[in-house]
C-alpha cells in the first residue's frame, strides 16, 4: 500500500500579517464605531428633550394668550368699553355667528 502524502497548510508571512492585523484591528474598529454611535444617539436624545421643552413652553404661552383673548372678548368687557366710548347697547344690532 502507498502512504498518502500529508500536506501541511503553509501560511506565508504576508498572510500571517493580514490575519494578525485583521484580528487585532477588527475589535478596535468595532469599539470605536460603538462609541461614536453612542455619542450620536446621546446628542440626538438631548436635542429631542430640548425640543420637547420648547414645545411645552410654547403651549403654555398659547394657552395664556387664549385666556387673555377670552377675557378681552367677554360680553361684560365689551359692554364696559362701549359705555366708555359713549355708545348705547342695542340688542337688535347684534348678529350671532356660529361655527
Amino acid at each position: 500500500m502507498k502512504k498518502k502524502k500529508v500536506r501541511k497548510l503553509k501560511i506565508t508571512k504576508g498572510e500571517r500579517l493580514v490575519y494578525f492585523v485583521g484580528l487585532f484591528l477588527c475589535p478596535i474598529f468595532i469599539l470605536v464605531i460603538k462609541i461614536f454611535c453612542g455619542a450620536s444617539i446621546g446628542n440626538l436624545n438631548m436635542s429631542v428633550e430640548k425640543l420637547k421643552y420648547e414645545i411645552s413652553s410654547q403651549e403654555k404661552t398659547n394657552q395664556s394668550l387664549n385666556m387673555q383673548v377670552s377675557e378681552l372678548t367677554s360680553f361684560d368687557k365689551v359692554k364696559d368699553i362701549v359705555k366708555d366710548m359713549g355708545l348705547a347697547y342695542n340688542n337688535d344690532n347684534i348678529i350671532v355667528v356660529e361655527k
